[in-house]
């Protein structure tokens, strides 16, 4: 599967545990940056360009997730879901990385790099990225209704 992973200065070092340790697995994984540790770095560029290339990704009919770091995966989150067709998920346990696939089908998880050491991030990324979609109906009719507020902006209940 690709991979696309993205971060502020606050998730660098984790990023690169990650990229080598999806690599290892099998992935193909995209990092859209930083290079370069900035202290003063401002993560919305850098997780909206991962979104997009989810996004793009999806639309052409490639199977790929995406992976956005910060000190608390907040703002990575809030960046990301910016993107038409994004549906980018806070991951802070085991069952919010599950369900967010499952009921959700998220494409992106969100992950706070100061509040998780290595090891538990790629066990939850690891749930994440194989955890299928239930394609239940009314999980599905929830997504449809937030992708019809997100083309048209009409709000159906």
């Amino acid at each position: 599967m690709k991979i696309h992973i993205a971060t502020d200065h606050a998730g660098m070092e984790l990023s690169a545990f990650l990229v080598d340790s999806l690599t290892e697995l099998g992935h193909e994984v995209m990092d859209h940056g930083p290079k370069v540790y900035d202290a003063l770095d401002d993560y919305p560029g850098f997780c909206i360009r991962a979104a997009l290339a989810v996004a793009r990704d999806q639309v052409a009919g490639e199977e790929a997730l995406g992976i956005v770091l910060g000190g608390s995966g907040n703002g990575e989150q809030m960046s990301a879901n910016k993107v038409k067709g994004i549906r980018a998920a806070l991951i802070w346990n085991k069952e919010t990385a599950q369900l967010a696939r499952d009921h959700n089908d998220a494409n992106v998880a969100a992950i706070g790099a100061r509040q998780h050491d290595n090891a538990e991030v790629l066990e939850l990324i690891k749930i994440f990225i194989t955890q299928p979609f239930s394609n239940d109906e009314r999980h599905v009719r929830r997504i449809g209704k937030l992708m019809q507020f997100e083309n048209t902006g009409e709000v159906i209940y």
